[in-house]
């Protein structure tokens, strides 16, 4: 069975979470992907703990199906390499700061002069312009885009996210404009500049936060749990702790007074209508839990769900695998020894693969040295340690 993008090289130039994620995705679909690290490695490699076999399991979450090859760009002869990777690549990723490896030759336009159907693209934290010099850490773009003044306690402090969101949310736009820009090429043999910043990122992430100000002139704030325009989508107290319920529309909220028992809160003039709710929240709020504390979560999340009540218990990331096992989606994919989370993208013809675990730093550059010594056009699969 052929993968989507087989036939694809990838010279992946990245490192820590937006680019790897990225060019991880790609491998996942077929792509080979030349993953080409620093003699010290990718950063990664060290944050630890936790670690698995003493590597760092951020590290391993998404690095797989991809060949290491160190190269020290302040060698002559490794940036040679680095070059003629770079032209026979099909596509180029990197997240250096903006400009930063026009010293040596693969910077866009020194790639394409070389390769011009190559799709090249750039991750930044903040662009070409005058945010260039500022270091792209995600916490940074979490802090300066807004996000952290919607997260946490109302009367309290802003929290970052419990995970390096604007990375990943980078890393899939990256992906993106990758396969547009290889549909581009497809249709017209041009190749082209693919750019990607943080900060653009995030405040497309945002949303309906977003546009809050921007279409309606209202600066969101920290609403704890509370979601400003839906009434009840937080959680709730129940007899053993809190069950998120997430009710979208009024007929939701009828079939949710229901199951509560409570069915004249949904002809009340003050809950009858979203908006209504949303309006009322204070009162609403303690008449829905009075009736919740009567049951557990798991009774209330069984009774809500047969009901067609969205609702769910706040699960630890253990028990959020262990959900989706339940429920048949496999989360879990064994690579080579390591396990690791399944690409979530289904495709009933050509599927995303597994063939090769993250890779050791350098495992491959004695192979990927040598087919970048034959002749161009030779394929990288056919060089030695990859037959």
């Amino acid at each position: 069975m052929t993968a989507p993008l087989a036939g694809l090289l990838v010279a992946d130039f990245s490192r820590v979470l937006a680019g790897p994620y990225c060019t991880m995705l790609l491998a996942d679909l077929g792509a080979t992907v030349v993953k080409v690290e620093s003699p010290g490695g990718d950063d990664t490699r060290a944050w630890m703990p936790p670690t698995r076999d003493d590597t760092a399991t951020y590290y391993l979450s998404i690095n797989r199906n991809k060949r290491s090859v160190a190269l020290d760009l302040r060698d002559p002869h490794d940036v040679a390499l680095a070059r003629e990777l770079a032209a026979r690549a099909d596509i180029f990723v990197e997240n250096f700061r903006p400009n930063g490896l026009t010293r040596f030759g693969l910077d866009y336009d020194a790639v394409c002069a070389a390769n011009p159907s190559v799709v090249y693209a750039s991750i930044s934290g903040f662009g070409t312009g005058a945010g260039a010099a500022l270091p792209g850490y995600d916490l940074i773009v979490q802090a300066v885009s807004g996000l952290m003044s919607l997260t946490g306690d109302p009367a309290g402090e802003g929290y970052r996210a419990g995970v390096a969101v604007f990375d990943v949310i980078a890393g899939l736009h990256a992906a993106i404009g990758i396969l547009s820009a290889l549909h581009h090429r497809r249709e017209t043999g041009e190749g082209q500049h693919v750019e990607v910043n943080l900060l653009s990122s995030a405040l497309s992430g945002l949303v309906n936060q977003t546009s809050a100000y921007i279409a309606g002139g209202v600066v969101p704030t920290r609403m704890g749990n509370a979601h400003l325009s839906l009434f009840p989508y937080e959680p709730l107290s129940t007899q053993d702790g809190e069950l998120v319920v997430a009710t979208g529309n009024d007929g939701q909220f009828r079939k949710l007074c229901a199951v509560l028992g409570v069915d004249a809160l949904a002809d009340d003039p003050r809950f009858a209508r979203n908006r209504d709710r949303t309006a009322h929240r204070d009162a609403l709020k303690p008449l829905l839990e009075t009736a919740l504390r009567k049951n557990t979560r798991a009774e209330w999340f069984r009774a809500l769900t047969s009901a067609g009540v969205p609702c769910g218990p706040i699960n630890s990331v253990a028990d959020g695998v262990a959900f989706a096992t339940e429920l048949g989606l496999d989360p879990i994919v064994d690579v080579g020894g390591i396990p690791t989370t399944r690409n979530p993208i289904g495709l009933s013809r050509t599927p995303p693969r597994y063939d090769l675990p993250p890779p050791g730093l350098d495992e491959h550059g004695a192979e990927l040295r040598a087919w970048l010594a034959q002749p161009f056009g030779s394929d990288i699969s056919q060089s030695p340690g990859n037959a």
